[in-house]
Protein backbone atom coordinates (compact mmCIF):
# COMPACT_ATOMS: atom_id res chain seq x y z
CA UNK A 1 0.00 0.00 0.00
CA UNK A 2 1.48 3.39 -0.73
CA UNK A 3 2.52 5.04 2.38
CA UNK A 4 1.18 9.02 2.87
CA UNK A 5 4.77 10.29 4.27
CA UNK A 6 8.33 9.63 4.29
CA UNK A 7 8.57 6.20 5.47
CA UNK A 8 10.85 6.80 8.40
CA UNK A 9 8.70 9.34 9.82
CA UNK A 10 6.03 6.58 10.04
CA UNK A 11 8.64 4.20 11.43
CA UNK A 12 9.63 6.95 13.66
CA UNK A 13 5.92 7.47 15.34
CA UNK A 14 5.69 3.71 15.38
CA UNK A 15 8.98 2.79 16.98
CA UNK A 16 9.67 5.63 19.42
CA UNK A 17 6.65 4.63 21.84
CA UNK A 18 8.82 1.32 22.24
CA UNK A 19 11.53 3.40 23.07
CA UNK A 20 10.12 6.01 25.26
CA UNK A 21 9.47 3.81 27.98
CA UNK A 22 13.14 4.01 29.11
CA UNK A 23 11.73 7.48 29.99
CA UNK A 24 8.45 7.52 30.77
CA UNK A 25 8.58 4.03 32.97
CA UNK A 26 9.44 3.02 36.28
CA UNK A 27 11.56 -0.60 35.65
CA UNK A 28 13.92 1.05 33.62
CA UNK A 29 14.28 3.58 36.75
CA UNK A 30 14.64 0.79 39.20
CA UNK A 31 17.38 -0.92 37.38
CA UNK A 32 19.35 1.59 37.22
CA UNK A 33 18.81 2.26 41.22
CA UNK A 34 19.70 -1.28 41.53
CA UNK A 35 23.30 -0.10 40.59
CA UNK A 36 23.23 2.05 43.01
CA UNK A 37 22.58 5.27 40.96
CA UNK A 38 20.03 8.06 43.47
CA UNK A 39 19.46 10.22 41.05
CA UNK A 40 17.68 9.91 37.70
CA UNK A 41 20.02 11.97 35.49
CA UNK A 42 23.26 9.77 36.64
CA UNK A 43 21.28 7.02 35.68
CA UNK A 44 20.28 8.33 31.79
CA UNK A 45 23.46 9.35 31.28
CA UNK A 46 25.06 6.08 32.34
CA UNK A 47 22.68 3.84 30.20
CA UNK A 48 22.87 5.86 27.66
CA UNK A 49 26.21 6.31 26.96
CA UNK A 50 27.31 3.00 28.22
CA UNK A 51 27.40 1.94 24.58
CA UNK A 52 30.49 4.37 23.79
CA UNK A 53 32.68 2.83 26.60
CA UNK A 54 34.03 4.97 29.21
CA UNK A 55 34.41 8.00 27.27
CA UNK A 56 35.32 11.96 28.80
CA UNK A 57 32.72 14.14 28.90
CA UNK A 58 33.16 16.13 25.97
CA UNK A 59 32.75 13.23 24.08
CA UNK A 60 29.47 12.59 25.47
CA UNK A 61 28.69 15.95 25.25
CA UNK A 62 29.52 15.72 21.55
CA UNK A 63 27.61 12.86 20.93
CA UNK A 64 24.10 13.71 22.54
CA UNK A 65 24.29 17.22 21.21
CA UNK A 66 21.38 18.83 22.94
CA UNK A 67 22.73 19.40 26.61
CA UNK A 68 23.74 22.91 27.94
CA UNK A 69 27.59 23.38 29.00
CA UNK A 70 28.06 21.46 31.68
CA UNK A 71 25.43 19.38 32.22
CA UNK A 72 27.23 16.14 31.08
CA UNK A 73 30.07 16.73 33.24
CA UNK A 74 27.77 16.44 36.39
CA UNK A 75 27.72 13.33 35.59
CA UNK A 76 30.29 11.67 33.54
CA UNK A 77 32.77 10.62 34.07
CA UNK A 78 31.89 9.99 37.62
CA UNK A 79 28.53 7.69 37.51
CA UNK A 80 31.83 4.69 36.20
CA UNK A 81 32.69 5.07 39.77
CA UNK A 82 29.08 3.67 41.10
CA UNK A 83 29.19 1.07 38.42
CA UNK A 84 30.62 -0.53 34.31
CA UNK A 85 29.55 0.41 30.83
CA UNK A 86 28.08 -2.94 30.36
CA UNK A 87 26.43 -2.93 33.59
CA UNK A 88 24.73 0.44 33.24
CA UNK A 89 23.56 -0.84 29.66
CA UNK A 90 22.14 -4.23 30.89
CA UNK A 91 20.22 -2.42 33.53
CA UNK A 92 18.63 -0.39 31.61
CA UNK A 93 17.61 -3.19 28.95
CA UNK A 94 16.01 -5.32 31.30
CA UNK A 95 13.96 -2.46 32.54
CA UNK A 96 12.64 -1.36 29.43
CA UNK A 97 12.15 -4.71 28.86
CA UNK A 98 10.29 -4.92 31.82
CA UNK A 99 8.22 -2.32 31.12
CA UNK A 100 7.48 -3.53 27.54
CA UNK A 101 6.22 -6.62 29.48
CA UNK A 102 4.43 -5.32 31.66
CA UNK A 103 2.42 -2.93 29.36
CA UNK A 104 2.02 -5.27 26.01
CA UNK A 105 0.56 -7.92 27.88
CA UNK A 106 -0.58 -10.77 25.76
CA UNK A 107 1.46 -9.49 22.70
CA UNK A 108 4.40 -10.27 24.25
CA UNK A 109 4.22 -14.03 22.72
CA UNK A 110 2.36 -13.37 19.99
CA UNK A 111 3.73 -14.12 16.32
CA UNK A 112 3.07 -10.09 15.62
CA UNK A 113 5.87 -9.21 17.93
CA UNK A 114 7.67 -12.12 17.30
CA UNK A 115 7.80 -10.72 13.53
CA UNK A 116 7.98 -6.93 14.20
CA UNK A 117 11.14 -7.42 16.24
CA UNK A 118 12.71 -9.46 13.56
CA UNK A 119 12.10 -7.26 10.87
CA UNK A 120 13.09 -4.44 13.23
CA UNK A 121 16.35 -5.81 14.24
CA UNK A 122 16.98 -6.53 10.08
CA UNK A 123 16.61 -3.39 9.45
CA UNK A 124 18.40 -1.04 12.43
CA UNK A 125 21.32 -3.64 11.64
CA UNK A 126 21.38 -2.81 7.98
CA UNK A 127 22.57 1.07 8.32
CA UNK A 128 26.01 2.27 7.00
CA UNK A 129 27.72 3.42 10.59
CA UNK A 130 29.89 6.37 8.58
CA UNK A 131 29.37 9.76 10.85
CA UNK A 132 26.35 7.71 13.28
CA UNK A 133 28.46 8.00 16.67
CA UNK A 134 25.56 6.42 18.99
CA UNK A 135 23.96 4.22 16.48
CA UNK A 136 27.51 2.52 15.96
CA UNK A 137 27.96 2.19 19.39
CA UNK A 138 24.91 0.32 19.67
CA UNK A 139 25.67 -1.72 16.68
CA UNK A 140 28.92 -3.21 18.36
CA UNK A 141 26.87 -4.61 20.79
CA UNK A 142 25.09 -8.17 20.51
CA UNK A 143 21.53 -8.04 19.39
CA UNK A 144 19.20 -9.65 21.98
CA UNK A 145 17.53 -13.11 20.34
CA UNK A 146 14.55 -12.95 22.80
CA UNK A 147 11.90 -10.85 20.71
CA UNK A 148 10.89 -8.15 23.64
CA UNK A 149 14.90 -7.52 23.79
CA UNK A 150 14.94 -7.37 20.27
CA UNK A 151 12.24 -5.16 19.95
CA UNK A 152 13.76 -2.70 22.35
CA UNK A 153 17.27 -3.00 21.03
CA UNK A 154 16.01 -2.24 17.42
CA UNK A 155 13.79 0.69 18.07
CA UNK A 156 16.55 2.07 20.46
CA UNK A 157 19.35 1.99 17.14
CA UNK A 158 16.89 3.57 15.59
CA UNK A 159 15.96 6.07 17.61
CA UNK A 160 19.98 6.75 18.33
CA UNK A 161 20.42 6.15 14.38
CA UNK A 162 17.69 9.12 13.91
CA UNK A 163 19.22 11.49 16.38
CA UNK A 164 22.47 11.05 15.05
CA UNK A 165 20.98 12.44 11.86
CA UNK A 166 19.05 14.86 13.53
CA UNK A 167 22.56 16.39 14.74
CA UNK A 168 23.78 16.91 11.64
CA UNK A 169 20.46 18.89 10.09
CA UNK A 170 20.72 21.06 13.37
CA UNK A 171 24.21 21.66 12.69
CA UNK A 172 23.52 22.42 9.03
CA UNK A 173 21.05 25.22 9.98
CA UNK A 174 23.87 26.29 12.55
CA UNK A 175 21.13 25.47 15.22
CA UNK A 176 22.72 24.89 18.50
CA UNK A 177 21.41 22.02 21.07
CA UNK A 178 19.44 24.73 23.61
CA UNK A 179 18.38 26.64 20.58
CA UNK A 180 16.67 23.20 19.01
CA UNK A 181 14.99 22.96 21.90
CA UNK A 182 13.57 26.21 21.99
CA UNK A 183 12.61 25.89 18.02
CA UNK A 184 10.91 22.25 19.29
CA UNK A 185 9.22 23.90 21.92
CA UNK A 186 7.73 26.63 19.80
CA UNK A 187 6.87 24.05 17.79
CA UNK A 188 4.76 22.01 20.22
CA UNK A 189 2.94 24.95 21.16
CA UNK A 190 5.09 25.27 24.80
CA UNK A 191 4.91 29.13 25.36
CA UNK A 192 6.89 30.46 26.84
CA UNK A 193 10.16 28.60 25.57
CA UNK A 194 11.93 29.02 28.41
CA UNK A 195 9.06 27.17 30.98
CA UNK A 196 10.20 23.70 28.47
CA UNK A 197 11.13 21.17 30.44
CA UNK A 198 14.52 20.38 29.29
CA UNK A 199 15.70 23.97 29.63
CA UNK A 200 13.70 25.61 32.20
CA UNK A 201 16.47 24.79 34.99
CA UNK A 202 18.89 26.68 32.97
CA UNK A 203 20.73 30.21 34.12
CA UNK A 204 17.72 33.13 33.03
CA UNK A 205 21.07 35.01 31.60
CA UNK A 206 21.67 31.76 29.45
CA UNK A 207 17.96 31.63 28.18
CA UNK A 208 17.79 34.61 27.29
CA UNK A 209 21.55 34.72 25.65
CA UNK A 210 19.62 32.19 23.30
CA UNK A 211 16.39 33.92 22.56
CA UNK A 212 18.21 36.96 21.85
CA UNK A 213 20.53 35.07 19.32
CA UNK A 214 17.45 33.16 17.32
CA UNK A 215 15.55 36.83 17.41
CA UNK A 216 18.63 38.41 15.80
CA UNK A 217 18.76 35.64 12.94
CA UNK A 218 14.88 36.39 12.88
CA UNK A 219 14.16 32.99 13.93
CA UNK A 220 11.37 34.45 16.84
CA UNK A 221 9.88 37.57 16.94
CA UNK A 222 10.28 40.38 19.48
CA UNK A 223 7.47 38.35 21.81
CA UNK A 224 9.78 35.11 21.48
CA UNK A 225 7.44 32.94 19.46
CA UNK A 226 8.40 31.46 15.97
CA UNK A 227 8.36 33.86 12.98
CA UNK A 228 8.06 32.44 8.89
CA UNK A 229 11.54 31.91 9.05
CA UNK A 230 12.07 30.15 12.26
CA UNK A 231 9.02 27.93 10.68
CA UNK A 232 10.79 27.31 7.69
CA UNK A 233 13.93 27.00 9.44
CA UNK A 234 12.48 24.10 11.64
CA UNK A 235 10.88 22.16 8.53
CA UNK A 236 14.30 22.05 6.97
CA UNK A 237 15.96 20.31 9.77
CA UNK A 238 12.57 17.45 9.89
CA UNK A 239 12.47 17.25 5.98
CA UNK A 240 16.56 16.58 6.46
CA UNK A 241 16.14 13.96 9.71
CA UNK A 242 13.61 12.30 7.91
CA UNK A 243 15.57 12.02 4.50
CA UNK A 244 19.09 10.84 6.82
CA UNK A 245 16.88 8.43 8.90
CA UNK A 246 15.87 6.23 5.59
CA UNK A 247 18.64 3.86 5.30
CA UNK A 248 17.79 1.67 7.29
CA UNK A 249 14.72 1.02 5.70
CA UNK A 250 16.26 0.28 2.72
CA UNK A 251 16.57 -3.03 3.52
CA UNK A 252 13.49 -3.80 3.32
CA UNK A 253 11.29 -5.44 0.82
CA UNK A 254 8.40 -3.10 0.09
CA UNK A 255 5.90 -5.78 1.04
CA UNK A 256 8.31 -6.68 3.99
CA UNK A 257 7.77 -2.46 5.01
CA UNK A 258 4.06 -3.07 5.25
CA UNK A 259 4.03 -6.25 6.80
CA UNK A 260 5.91 -4.36 9.47
CA UNK A 261 4.18 -1.29 9.92
CA UNK A 262 1.11 -3.47 10.28
CA UNK A 263 3.22 -5.20 13.04
CA UNK A 264 4.18 -2.22 15.19
CA UNK A 265 0.88 -0.60 14.98
CA UNK A 266 -1.00 -2.48 17.81
CA UNK A 267 2.17 -2.26 19.72
CA UNK A 268 2.62 1.57 19.38
CA UNK A 269 -1.01 1.87 20.55
CA UNK A 270 -1.05 -0.02 23.25
CA UNK A 271 2.27 1.87 24.07
CA UNK A 272 0.78 4.88 23.58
Amino acid sequence: MPHPEPVARRLFDLTEPISLVNFFSDEPNEAMASLGFRDYWDGYFAGRSAPLGRVPAEVVDAAFYSFADGEVARHIPHVWETTTPEAAHAARQRGCVAALRRILGDLVGSPVLARAAELLAAASTSAPTEGRVMYAGLRALPVPEEPVARLWHAANMLREHRGDGHIVALMAEQVGGTEAHVLSALDMGVYPAESFGRIHHLPAARLAAVMDGLRGRGLLDADGRLTDAGRATKARIELLTDALAEAPYEALTPVELDELVGALEPIASRLS
